[in-house]
């Protein structure tokens, strides 16, 4: 009896790669937006979580616990690719918790981009329709590595446009750059920053002796939430009041996007620019505009159209800013606006003319007053006739508060009172947004947010110049400001307009690099490119300033 034949030995069929499934979407529209511009990819964590959903595995509960982590790991990296700032910078912002609900809801809707929300749904579409016919996952894959290949560093000359860090970065200008350092690299920018304030620390205004020249105000107007892209984007860039300054500064740096901070630059104006850690530290009275005006004697006086408590701005000034004189009351006065922070607001007119008023009557021969406004704050509200609060969007209440300023200084004309009159922004409002930041946010001190439009107006001291405002063009900060008033207390600044030395007056004031800080950013100008810095990370990055 012979034996039976062996059955056939036949081989284990290899474990298929699996399709991604709905995984498609997540790096198709990743890809998709990072071609656009919209995203900052990430390509080697992307690569990875793909790999990862790519693996095969044969057991269920270990496909099940894959996609358990994946979900949150994909939610992250999603976040991560997107030129937002570390979700806890936002949080971070001053008074955030304050906010009124109304704001939070407004907020919440900038971030939803519609036109990438069509752009997605799209996407969805277009993936139900081909999903019957073609394998969705190879187009992932090629698209991912796609991505990745464009992601390669190139030769010189074909180096694809986009993002990367300082040390990959070297823009066209890298012959500027070497001349101070070399090409933009993290120890580069690093050296640079340190220079900066190495050379501003030696630096400070000298004021003049006292003397008994015919006598003036200091008025300084700090607007919160007004830069020149503002201006711009409400088609204001010319208006009535910096049309009609005497000097107007077209490339002034607040250093800061916050108020309280740059409430302490401003006051500190008389010695260079510190950083930001530096502003809560002790100064010398000299540093103090207010405090070298005092000893020129001039008194002291504050006035806001808010009550200051929001993130205790009135204690900054009295600590920090060397300026404690007691605020103009201003309860008498009716709300003109809702604050962001549900706080009244009363309308800079009237608290300006009740200043004036009280002035009028008052015996002190000079006064520089300190006047803050906070009615272009984003989030603020307009009271209506009935007495309820309602939206109203920048450029109603730009157009208010300017024209209320200028109402003021034709005041100061009209009744004859001799003032230099100096208009400066706190920040600005960040109306347009960025990659970065969506529109109001102002966490990161961005060129856009701290290059304001900064003005000085003679008042009762001779005829304007046919010709309009003359530009310091070079770029400036505040010690540039405090250097100009020292200088017109110098000269007293002459009774005609044929007699003020303009060149004097201008001519050699101080210029500073633009260098702004935040508590959890550094954003500077090197070689003509802003470069940025968050809290917590040593590299420096190219700032994408165009919203895409």
């Amino acid at each position: 009896m012979s034996d039976a034949p062996a059955a056939a030995t036949v081989p284990a069929a290899p474990q298929a790669w699996p399709d991604l499934r709905g995984w498609n979407l997540y790096f198709l529209s990743k890809v998709i937006l990072a071609w656009m511009g919209a995203l900052d990819l990430h390509i080697l964590p992307n690569l990875l979580l793909l790999a990862a959903l790519l693996v095969p595995l044969p057991w269920r509960g270990a496909r099940i616990a894959r996609t358990v982590v994946a979900i949150p790991v994909a939610v992250a990296l999603y976040y991560q690719d997107t030129w937002w700032p570390p979700f806890e910078r936002l949080l971070a912002q001053p008074g955030v918790l304050d906010f009124s609900a109304s704001y939070w809801l407004e907020l919440l809707g900038r971030f939803i981009n519609w036109q990438m929300v069509a752009l997605l749904a799209l996407l969805v579409c277009g993936y139900l329709l081909l999903k019957p016919w073609l394998r969705v996952t190879t187009l992932s894959v090629l698209g991912m590595l796609g991505m990745a290949a464009m992601a390669l560093p190139l030769p010189a000359g074909l180096q694809f446009a986009g993002g990367g860090d300082a040390t990959a970065a070297q823009g066209a200008g890298a012959s500027g750059a070497a001349a101070r350092g070399g090409p933009a690299s993290n120890e580069t920018l690093d050296a640079y920053l340190a220079g900066f304030y190495q050379q501003q620390a030696g630096l400070k205004t000298t004021f003049p002796p006292a003397h008994e020249g015919t006598p003036f105000d200091v008025i300084v107007l700090n607007i919160c939430s007004l830069a020149w892209s503002d201006l711009d984007e409400v088609g204001m860039r010319q208006n009535p009041l910096f049309d009609g300054m005497d000097v107007v500064f077209d490339a002034f740096n607040s250093a800061t996007s916050y108020s309280g901070p740059a409430a302490i630059r401003l006051l500190r104006a008389s010695c260079g620019q510190t950083s930001h850690t530096a502003l809560f530290d002790p100064v010398p009275a000299q540093c103090q505009l207010f405090a070298n005006l005092q000893a020129l004697g001039f008194q002291n006086e504050l006035a806001m159209n808010h009550d200051g408590h929001f993130d205790d701005f009135i204690g900054d000034l009295a600590r920090y800013g060397g300026l404690a004189a007691k605020p103009l009351p201003i309860e008498g006065y009716p709300r003109a606006l809702i604050a962001f922070d549900k706080s009244p607001l009363r309308r800079d007119s009237d608290v300006l003319a009740g200043w004036l008023k009280q002035r009028q009557t008052a015996s002190n021969a000079q006064v520089a007053l300190f006047y803050n406004t906070i009615s272009l704050h984003d989030g603020n509200r307009i009271v209506g006739a009935d007495g309820r609060a309602m939206a109203s969007d920048y450029k109603a209440r730009a157009q208010m508060v300017l024209g209320d300023l200028q109402g003021f200084i034709d005041a100061l004309e009209k009744n004859g009172r001799r003032a230099v009159v100096v208009v400066v922004p706190e920040h600005g409002a960040a109306l347009h947004g960025d990659r970065m930041q969506i529109p109001g946010m102002r966490e990161i001190p961005s060129p856009s947010i701290t290059h304001v439009p900064v003005g000085v107006k003679l008042v009762g001291m001779g005829i304007p110049a046919a010709a309009g405002p003359r530009h310091v063009t070079a770029p400036s900060s505040y010690l540039a400001l405090s250097e100009l008033v020292a200088r017109i207390y110098a000269l007293n600044a002459q009774a005609t307009a044929g007699d003020r030395n303009w060149d004097g007056l201008l001519q050699g004031l101080p210029t500073t690099p633009s260098v702004s800080e935040n508590e959890g950013a550094k954003v500077m100008d090197y070689d003509g490119k802003p470069w940025l810095q968050l809290k917590g990370s040593p590299a420096w990055t190219p700032y994408p300033e165009d919203k895409p």
